[in-house]
């Protein structure tokens, strides 16, 4: 067993030299999430009275208890703890599951892995960094979580901070068996994905219909054992063990897996063709390569549409009569007069699906990064595809789905709320000029300088956090500014509509665009 491990400690220096950038980035964006919130609820809820009025319209509220779980305590810990704990634990989760992957399929998948094996490299030392990797980052999560909200009592933040990097250890080794299933590093992290989605859906449906936390669903999901440690709140050290046993399970069931398949193999091979259908075009190709991520994405937008719409006219019920609540809400995205909440709260969701919808339009438009790292696409530009025809396939997929995955965020906003369809579509639309400028910066990094095009998730998630962490924190208007989202106009609304910025962000996206293709048709594809 010593010599299939040979080799591990060198590969392990070598993954968290290449993640120095990202996973710092991970790590501050999941720790504060969490941290910041103290502060934003103190200044919200400021009297134990306040909290407790709080924490009981919380658990009276279906809707949010499927969003955000129940609330166990009315301390600041414990609404912290229901505020951020689920959420940080999935986005420990991505972080996991992009390490994982990163270090495993797809190096095989580019060839680097095999170079790498004819050294003095055990047969499963690359599975035991790639997971040593993710442990190091949900152990830094952990660290800094405990820190932060140590104030808030020890005992609490050591849970919350565990519970965070027990989900995240734990999709690690849900990413190591996928790696290990299928071919292709997108597919690896998509099926990880998918068992993530259903973690989520299983916890709210189970806290929806189950005070308490004591549904069978919410049990069933690891997202649920996060909100049933009760951190702040007579903490249940024993769901601890259920993280490490199924840690234990699936990084058992990995190592088996990677010792019986050959290197670059899987167990799910890729089904050959003849393809079915037309694909007669770059573009057509593009969107058969892509389909299963712009499906997975509506689908996902459309059903959380339904639910944020369901929530809307709950808004105004539960901020009641704290007045530091409504000037917070109304500053969001809504003036004086009736129905002012409401159109607020819709304005913030679908600020909040436009910013995660960037995530998607990088991750398509870096899926060219891919083709060409993984050779698949110097074949194709062998032939009469150019490469202005073949990157502007998948671009037309970037941000076409970008456009589909909103209009259906809409969609289902609109029909959650019963009513304003046209005016809950169209603010989700209006967040596409900021999508797509993300997305064309993607496509810029890819074009001029390939081997740092994976920055642009850095760009993605450091929007991602000045709008969701941003406000929290009391951050100058002037670096909240800094994400193009900060510019758009907030609707639906009553306030005047200025549509200039929204041009201009048009018109830098397409000009990105172009600049990205100019580069693309000058540079040596990677050998």
């Amino acid at each position: 067993m010593t010599d299939q491990l040979a080799g591990t400690g060198a590969l392990l220096r070598l993954a968290l030299r290449r993640d120095r950038v990202m996973m710092p980035v991970w790590i501050l964006l999941t720790t504060l999430l969490v941290v910041s919130m103290p502060g934003s609820l103190g200044s919200v809820y400021a009297t134990a009275a306040e909290r407790a009025r709080a924490a009981a319209s919380m658990n009276a509220n279906s809707s949010l208890r499927a969003l955000y779980g129940p609330v166990f305590d009315d301390s600041l810990g414990a609404l912290t703890a229901w505020r951020g704990g689920v959420y940080a634990a999935a986005l420990a989760a991505v972080m996991s599951l992009v390490l994982v992957v990163r270090h495993t399929r797809e190096e095989e998948e580019t060839g680097r892995q095999e170079l790498v094996s004819a050294a003095m490299v055990g047969r499963r030392a690359p599975l035991t960094a790639a997971l040593l990797a993710a442990l190091v980052a949900d152990a830094a999560v952990a660290v800094l979580v405990a820190g932060g909200l140590a104030g808030q009592g020890a005992p609490g933040a050591l849970a919350l901070g565990l519970a965070v990097a027990g989900t995240g250890v734990l999709f690690a080794c849900t990413a190591a068996i996928a790696a290990q299933l299928t071919e292709s590093a997108p597919a690896a992290k998509g099926i990880t994905a998918a068992v993530l989605g259903v973690a989520f859906v299983l916890r709210a449906a189970g806290d929806a219909g189950t005070e308490g936390g004591r549904s069978a669903l919410t049990w069933a999901s690891p997202l649920g054992w996060v909100e049933n440690v009760r951190a702040f709140a007579a903490e249940r050290w024993w769901v601890l063990l259920l993280f490490a046993a199924a840690v234990t399970v699936q990084a058992g069931a990995a190592y088996v897996l990677a010792g019986r398949r050959d290197l670059g193999m899987s167990f799910l091979p890729s089904r050959p063709g003849p393809a079915e259908g037309r694909l007669g075009t770059a573009g057509a190709l593009a969107l058969r390569l892509q389909r299963g991520s712009v499906l997975g994405w509506s689908a996902g937008f459309l059903i959380a549409g339904v639910v944020f719409g369901g929530m809307a006219d709950g808004a105004a019920d539960l901020v009641g009569d704290n007045d530091r609540t409504r000037e917070i809400i109304e500053r969001m995205g809504g003036q004086g007069g009736p129905g002012a909440l409401t159109d607020a709260f819709l304005a913030t969701m679908a600020g909040m699906f436009g910013m995660v919808a960037a995530l998607y339009a990088v991750s398509a438009v870096l899926r060219l990064s891919g083709e060409e790292s993984g050779q698949r696409a110097e074949p194709l530009l062998a032939n009469a595809v150019g490469r202005l025809r073949w990157a502007g396939g998948h671009l037309a997929v970037a941000f076409g789905g970008s456009a589909l995955i909103l209009l259906l965020a809409g969609l289902g906003l609109g029909l959650g709320h019963g009513r304003g369809l046209g005016a809950a579509i169209g603010a989700t639309l209006a967040q596409l000029p900021a999508v797509w400028l993300i997305g064309a910066l993607a496509a810029l990094l890819y074009g001029a300088v390939p081997q740092y095009a994976a920055s642009a998730w850095a760009v993605a998630g450091g929007v991602l956090a000045l709008g969701w962490i941003g406000p929290a924190l009391n951050l100058p208007q002037a670096v909240l500014n800094l994400s193009p989202f900060a510019h758009l106009p907030r609707l639906p609304g009553a306030q005047a509509l200025d549509w200039a910025p929204a041009a201009v962000l048009t018109a830098v996206a397409v000009a990105l665009t172009v600049a990205a293709l100019g580069a693309l048709r000058r540079r040596d594809m990677i050998a």
